[in-house]
């Protein structure tokens, strides 16, 4: 337990700015955000049945940025997903580089987000992340609502990333327009997720399941 509170102060520090409260007329906050094992467990017990699901727990205003805590899991890519459903979705905006011949290779799945940066916590599983490299013929979702996850976010085929194999007590750091996504994950992996921003999401925002 003690090397898991050391690992998330290492994330909190690495991520979160120099600069106090850079913008003019927001207070500084004066209490402390709790957010306990309860309420994360709560909410990654609604995920387990969903493929893909990426949830903030809160989103703290800090007055300087906000910053947002979650909780993500995802499930075996080993196992094909069923077929999306057909559906009525505002055509995308393309992204990432425009290319008429793609370069050999490639990985599926890759996404960068506008704003945003992400840190990771492994908490449970594990599998293999592919980072960095570029995007190619990418399409664009705003993907904003109050609580996230994430804000803007480009995603599409990935060139040249490369993989790492992460596991239990592992830390990611991922800034804004890095590519990221997973290439493996034999079972699943679970993971607490820190999110700084200059108001991408509502601060403020509490996730429904927790709310009370």
């Amino acid at each position: 337990m003690k090397n898991t509170v050391v690992k998330v102060l290492v994330i909190a520090s690495a991520l979160s700015p120099l600069t106090a409260f850079a913008q003019a007329g927001k207070a500084a906050p004066t209490t402390a955000t709790y957010i306990m094992k309860e309420e994360i467990d709560k909410i990654l017990a609604t995920e387990q049945s969903q493929r893909m699901p990426d949830e903030n727990a809160k989103v703290i205003d800090l007055g300087y940025e906000n910053f947002a805590v979650g909780i993500i899991h995802r499930g075996s890519t080993r196992t094909p997903p069923p077929p999306a459903a057909a559906g009525g979705a505002a055509q995308a905006q393309p992204c990432g580089r425009a290319m008429a011949t793609l370069p050999p290779g490639g990985t599926p799945g890759g996404i960068t987000h506008d704003f945003q940066t992400e840190g990771y916590l492994i908490i449970s599983g594990g599998g293999t992340m592919f980072t960095d490299g570029y995007i190619v013929n990418g399409r664009h979702n705003d993907q904003n609502p109050q609580g996230g996850p994430n804000g803007p976010t480009c995603g599409g085929m990935a060139y040249d990333a490369k993989n790492v194999d992460v596991k239990v007590g592992d830390v990611v750091i991922i800034p804004p327009n890095v590519v990221h996504g997973w290439a493996d994950i034999p079972d699943h992996v679970d993971y607490l997720s820190f999110r700084p921003s200059h108001n991408v999401l509502q601060g403020g925002w509490v996730n429904p399941t927790i709310a009370k």
